[in-house]
C-alpha cells in the first residue's frame, strides 16, 4: 500500500511542477523525509498525509491513500458534497480573540537593593533611590 502512496506523492509533485525540496517545503517537513518517503525507507505518517491535503486541496484524500478517486479533485456539487458536523468543526473567532489582561494592583513589589556578587568572591550592593 506505501508503494501505492509513494507513487500517488510522485504524481501530485509531477502534477505542480514541483522539485522534492520544494514540495517538502511547502508541506512543512523536513527534506529527507520525503526522500526516505520516495525511497520506501519510510512510510508516510498521518501527519505527512495531512499536511499534502491541507497544503494541496485538490488532492483528494481518498485517491491519496486508496488510488480510488480523483486527483485533480473534480468539483462536488453541493448536493453532492457531505454537510459538516457542528461538532467536529473548530471555532476561528475563540482561536484569534486576544485574552484580556488584568490592570496592575498596587502591590507590586518593587526593589529596594540589588546585590551583585562576583567570582573572585566580591560582591556590590546598590540601593534604589526613591
Amino acid at each position: 500500500m506505501s508503494e501505492q502512496i509513494k507513487e500517488r506523492i510522485k504524481i501530485i509533485i509531477d502534477h505542480y511542477g514541483l522539485t522534492v525540496s520544494i514540495f517538502a517545503d511547502n508541506i512543512g517537513v523536513q527534506r529527507s523525509s520525503i526522500s526516505h518517503i520516495l525511497s520506501g525507507r519510510n512510510k508516510p505518517s498521518l501527519d505527512f498525509v495531512m499536511k499534502v491535503i491541507q497544503t494541496y486541496p485538490s488532492v483528494n484524500l481518498y485517491w491519496l491513500l486508496n488510488g480510488k478517486g480523483h486527483f485533480p479533485a473534480k468539483e462536488e456539487s453541493k448536493e453532492n458534497s457531505p454537510t459538516p458536523n457542528p461538532s467536529m468543526t473548530t471555532n476561528t473567532d475563540s482561536k484569534n480573540k486576544i485574552p484580556k489582561i488584568s490592570p496592575l494592583k498596587d502591590n507590586i513589589l518593587e526593589p529596594v537593593k540589588i546585590v551583585m556578587f562576583y567570582a573572585n568572591g566580591t560582591f556590590e550592593a546598590f540601593e534604589v533611590k526613591k
